[in-house]
C-alpha cells in the first residue's frame, strides 16, 4: 500500500514538474528547429538545413492516406497512389506516390511524384526500403525551396496504416 502511494506522488510530482517546466519556457519548445528561422545547424549556410522527424498515416480509401508529419516539417501529410503496384526486381513491390504536405504554419511543401520501393513481408505487410522523395518549391517560406528526402518505414495493409523515418536537406530560395 504504501509503495503504491509512493509511486502515486512520484509520478504526480514529475507531471507537476514538466508542466512547471513547460510554463518556464513560455509554452514554447527549448529545442532549435532547423527549418523555421533557418538559422543553420552543424555548420549549415543557413539556407540549406538537415531535417528529419516521422510520417504516420492511415489510408481513407485503398488508394489514398491522410496523417500526421513531425520533426521538422511537422504538419499534415496525404499520398495517393498512382496506379496499381508493380512487381520490382528481386520480388521488390514498387508505389508510384504523390504526397501533399502542409506544415503546422499553414505553407506548404511541393513535392515531385515519388516511387517506394518496397519488401512484402507477409501479404499485407511490407518494408519500405528506399523511397526518395524530391521537394521542388512550395509556398509561404517555401517557395522557391528545393530537398531531397529520404524515407524508410513500414506500410501494413492489415492495420491501414503506414509509419515511416524521413531525413533528408531543404534549402530555402533567397528571400528579395
Amino acid at each position: 500500500m504504501a509503495i503504491r502511494k509512493l509511486a502515486s506522488v512520484g509520478m504526480l510530482t514529475g507531471l507537476i514538474t514538466l508542466v512547471l517546466l513547460l510554463a518556464s519556457a513560455g509554452g514554447k519548445s527549448t529545442t532549435v528547429s532547423a527549418v523555421p528561422g533557418f538559422q543553420g545547424r552543424h555548420g549549415d549556410d543557413g539556407h540549406c538545413v538537415p531535417v528529419g522527424g516521422t510520417v504516420m498515416t492511415n489510408f481513407l480509401n485503398s488508394n489514398t492516406t491522410l496523417g500526421a508529419a513531425t520533426g521538422d516539417l511537422r504538419g499534415a501529410i496525404s499520398a495517393s497512389l498512382l496506379g496499381a503496384p508493380q512487381q520490382g526486381p528481386g520480388g521488390t513491390i514498387i508505389f508510384h506516390v504523390q504526397h501533399h504536405w502542409v506544415t503546422e504554419g499553414g505553407d506548404t511543401l511541393t513535392i515531385d511524384p515519388a516511387v517506394a520501393t518496397t519488401t512484402p513481408l507477409s501479404q499485407t505487410l511490407f518494408a519500405v526500403v528506399t523511397y526518395p522523395v524530391h521537394i521542388s518549391g512550395g509556398t509561404g517560406r517555401y517557395h522557391g525551396a528545393t530537398g531531397d528526402i529520404t524515407n524508410i518505414g513500414e506500410v501494413d495493409l492489415s492495420q491501414n496504416a503506414t509509419v515511416f523515418r524521413y531525413t533528408g536537406r531543404v534549402c530555402l530560395a533567397e528571400q528579395d
